[in-house]
């Protein structure tokens, strides 16, 4: 398991009084069958950051990459239907590793989150023809292609991208701004 992954887990524990089993045990008691539905439920019936509730989903449904027998294999089905982005993926990751080699890739079932001391940004094959970056800026005033993101969502920003070509120095330089104030 990850660091970043043993932090939250033991600031879970210290912010909530519960154990990640604890919150399992209860998730798994309201039979969900859905991300989003976990996720709904931790917020609006316990109060719990995003953050917190998606670790929570994540570990239940087993479907991080701590969870997984091979991370690579969580990116493979993330692209299966939408084979054509994986091509901006690997264009994305290959820039993206150039900002440093403190990186940490973390793939989960539908995204891959990229991390320094605090996530920076998400990749996301988000449908057959939107292709998202998730990009953390907050009090970053939305320009160009970033986007603001709906409140309470893991990232404070997205840029959504339909094809490699659309990869520039804009959509990088904001990957890379985000990278920073994430050291």
């Amino acid at each position: 398991m990850d660091k970043a992954a043993l932090t939250m887990i033991e600031n879970l524990h210290k912010n909530t009084g519960k154990t990640l089993d604890q919150w399992m045990d209860i998730v798994r008691k309201g039979n969900f069958q859905k991300h989003g539905e976990i996720i709904k439920f931790l917020k609006e019936n316990h109060g719990l950051t995003h953050g917190f509730a998606n670790l929570i989903a994540l570990k239940t449904k087993g479907s991080d990459a701590g969870s997984a027998d091979n991370p690579e294999e969580l990116i493979t089905k993330q692209y299966q239907g939408k084979e054509h982005f994986k091509a901006l993926y690997d264009l994305l990751m290959a820039q993206i590793q150039q900002f440093g080699n403190d990186i940490e890739i973390a793939p989960k079932n539908t995204y891959v989150s990229l991390r320094r001391k605090k996530q920076f940004a998400t990749l996301n094959p988000a449908s057959k023809t939107r292709f998202e970056i998730g990009i953390n800026l907050k009090g970053q005033v939305p320009a160009g292609k970033l986007e603001a993101e709906k409140p309470n969502a893991m990232c404070s920003h997205k840029i959504n991208l339909s094809d490699a070509a659309e990869v520039d120095a804009e959509v990088l330089n904001w990957i890379k701004t985000a990278y920073d104030h994430a050291g």
